[in-house]
């Protein structure tokens, strides 16, 4: 049997789509996704985005703990968090098959 799912948990997950789901952070954690681990300089200089935009970009990302980050040097490394998007997906699974479980 299914157990209940928990609000916070639920909360943390709508907090977390929210920051995906703007196209432009979709964009960037695309190119993180599609690099592996890259610098902010290589992700503003290749998408052609003003620098700011960027760290602004990743600064909510990094809040809701979508990339990880690791200095090496003068540049901050971004890889995506595959955990986080993987807890995420299931949140939102186990709410709606609980959902069709027990419709209102």
């Amino acid at each position: 049997m299914m157990e209940n799912i928990d609000q916070q948990e639920l909360d943390n997950a709508l907090e977390t789509l929210r920051a995906m789901a703007h196209p432009l952070r979709l964009k960037i954690l695309s190119f993180i996704d599609e690099h592996k681990s890259t610098h902010v300089n290589k992700i503003y200089n290749t998408l052609k985005l003003e620098q700011s935009i960027t760290s602004q970009h990743l600064r909510i990302m990094r809040e809701v703990n979508l990339v990880h980050t690791e200095r090496e040097g003068k540049y901050v490394y971004y890889r995506v968090n595959y955990d986080k998007i993987g807890a995420v997906n299931k949140i939102v699974n186990d709410f709606f098959a609980l959902s069709s479980a027990h419709p209102a």
